[in-house]
């Protein structure tokens, strides 16, 4: 089973002006919960960890997430409220973020919330954490403990997912960020986050010093100009796949969860197991997710795509 942890929230929408005001379209979102209902659509066993409210907002995360199919015997629900996210869009379709989070129940996730652990069905065999969750408290001291249990028994996937609305401050995005990256095993960034961290800062620099902090395989992705993987023995890469662009919101969670659906369908979802790939088999890893994730800027806000949209399964 994948393990998703971190925020979950609503993502609100300008839906148009009205005579006293405007119209708000607030939608399921937040990476990690993204990434949790992505996995499923992709037919994959999927639990998500992190703070669900109470309030109704909470309740409505709560029903989407089961809805998708994601086991919620882990959720930790609290009484603190959503955190609320205004997404704008430019004219290329790129979102923009204003988080209304302090003190939100995606944050107010303490340690005592590990022990929900016990109620999984499945064993955990894959872990994905990231965005802003790693990075406020106690959220993040509780994910790096999970992290900290884990790393040693499943492989641990980790997207940075910056947002400066939330944590303005470069220096504790690079701490996190270097923490993750003695424990990860699955690193994955965009080409913005990058330049973000390290301005001027190659891809290929940054994969070879993931490499040799201990992760397996890295990724960068680079909108549309592709992505580019690597292990410490292969590389591979891939071009922008052609779409109609709607806009690009949840797109970098769609490819991960498409990295993570692939390993898994090959029979690869393993620490062990990512070294061993070639590059022809980082290329088809690099293929699906970049299909994936091309439907998902084909439509409105994030709706990722289901298994039966990306074709035939890859040989295990």
């Amino acid at each position: 089973m994948h393990l998703v942890c971190g925020e979950a929230l609503m993502d609100v929408f300008g839906a148009g002006t009205t005579p006293t005001g405007m119209a708000l379209d607030a939608r399921v979102g937040g990476s990690p919960l993204n990434v949790a209902i992505g996995l499923a659509r992709l037919d994959q066993p999927v639990a998500y960890f992190g703070g669900l409210s109470t309030d109704f907002l909470g309740e409505r995360l709560h029903a989407a997430l089961a809805a998708e199919g994601v086991e919620l015997g882990a959720a930790h629900r609290s009484a603190a409220p959503t955190t609320l996210s205004l997404v704008g869009l430019d004219a290329q379709g790129v979102p923009s973020y204003a988080f209304y989070g302090e003190g939100c129940a995606d944050r107010m996730l303490p340690a005592a919330a590990l022990d929900a652990m016990a109620a999984l069905p499945l064993s955990i065999n894959a872990l994905h954490v990231g965005s802003f969750a790693l990075v406020v408290q106690p959220a993040g001291a509780t994910l790096r403990a999970l992290v900290q249990r884990l790393h040693g028994s499943a492989l641990v996937a980790y997207d940075p997912n910056l947002r400066l609305n939330v944590e303005p401050r470069l220096d504790v995005w690079r701490d996190s960020v270097d923490w993750m990256l003695a424990r990860a095993h699955l690193v994955k960034i965009s080409a913005e986050d990058l330049a973000l961290l390290h301005p001027g800062l190659r891809a290929e620099d940054f994969a070879a010093h993931s490499l040799s902090r201990g992760a397996r395989l890295v990724v960068v992705t680079d909108g549309g100009a592709g992505a580019s993987a690597w292990t410490a023995s292969a590389r591979a890469r891939v071009e922008a796949e052609p779409v109609t662009l709607v806009d690009t919101v949840g797109a970098g969670d769609t490819f991960q969860a498409a990295l993570l659906a692939s390993l898994a369908e090959q029979g690869r979802l393993s620490a062990d197991a990512l070294p061993s790939l070639d590059a022809a088999a980082l290329h088809a890893l690099l293929d699906f997710a970049n299909r994936a994730a091309a439907l998902t800027c084909s439509r409105r806000g994030a709706d990722l795509p289901r298994r039966s949209e990306l074709g035939p399964r890859a040989a295990a």
